[in-house]
């Protein structure tokens, strides 16, 4: 049990003015803080743009070493909280000191953990982004489930990386101690799959679709075009009507519309599928990602390790 874990014994609260001046924080550099000095000592850089201070933490420093060095480089400090109580201290502080939130260093992409006032191009345009998402859809895996997204990062960032979301993430550790949580317990292990739309890499596979694939994309597009210019003035058009007061054949045009609108969408992110399927290097990053998460296992690592000799004799 950790130093945070073990003040959660006892009827008296965590934070018990008597108990601040004792209760120390431990960081990955084994360095050990109370918390008015812990404060003072992120407050001006992790602070985010709400005002809160933001406490960084690992449960696992080897395991999430990608994401500890991240945030170090970052000019963040982190702290080391593996005790199986833990979630419950860190609940409990949240609860009574409304200044200060915990973050695990792998909730977030970096530049995401701490929340500026900052803001960062994108190497793609919005169409080559909606157009990668499918592409990296096509190669998910099975055990999970992943919700891909972009993100404009630094491109000295890792092209591919997994997060999982705090707040889930501490209701499934919760129901794992306590039998009233079990729906939290229950629900499948659900993952963010961030896409740098700054990396290299990323911007090549971009490109690369773009001129591979341009010509059925806007073969589609062309056909999804009227269509949905048809559907926006049938909408223009019944935007005063309630339901009850369409007409029957006006519910089954709208209901033509947006089923020929489906059908058209769905043909363009099967083909960007397709093309994700062919492509090994969108595997390959995947599997990256998942690595450095410490979440590629058995077949699949040794898969990647045969890919990546491959790669290299190419």
């Amino acid at each position: 049990m950790s130093l945070f874990g073990k003040f959660l014994i006892g009827k008296h609260s965590v934070l018990d003015e008597k108990a601040q001046k004792f209760m120390l924080l431990k960081n990955t550099e084994g360095k050990y803080f109370t918390f008015d000095e812990y404060n003072e000592l992120v407050k001006a850089n992790q602070t985010d743009k709400h005002k809160k201070q933001v406490y960084l933490y690992t449960t696992d420093a080897t395991s999430q070493y990608t994401f500890v060095e991240a945030a170090k480089a970052k000019g963040y400090d982190v702290l080391e909280m593996a005790g199986q109580l833990d979630v419950h201290f860190v609940n409990k502080i949240e609860s009574e000191l409304k200044d200060i939130t915990f973050k695990r260093v792998d909730a977030e992409v970096v530049d995401k953990l701490i929340e500026k006032d900052e803001t960062r191009d994108s190497k793609l345009s919005s169409q080559q982004q909606d157009n990668i998402v499918p592409v990296f859809r096509s190669r998910l895996p099975e055990n999970g489930y992943y919700v891909v997204m972009t993100e404009a990062l630094d491109e000295s960032a890792l092209p591919v990386m997994i997060t999982q979301s705090e707040f889930m993430r501490r209701m499934k550790d919760m129901s794992a101690m306590q039998g009233g949580m079990s729906m939290y317990g229950n629900l499948p292990e659900s993952y963010n799959l961030v896409v740098n739309t700054n990396h290299p890499v990323i911007v090549n596979l971009a490109e690369t679709l773009d001129k591979e694939l341009s010509g059925e994309l806007t073969k589609i597009d062309d056909s999804i075009e009227p269509v949905q210019k048809e559907f926006d003035d049938f909408s223009t058009k019944n935007a005063s009507k309630k339901e009850d007061e369409l007409s029957d054949d006006e519910k089954n045009k709208r209901k033509e519309l947006q089923d020929k609108l489906e059908e058209l969408r769905n043909e363009r992110e099967e083909k960007l599928k397709e093309y994700g399927k062919q492509q090994d290097v969108v595997k390959q990053l995947i599997d990256i990602g998942l690595i450095a998460n410490n979440m590629l296992k058995g077949e699949d690592l040794n898969k990647f390790v045969k890919r990546s000799v491959e790669f290299l004799g190419k």
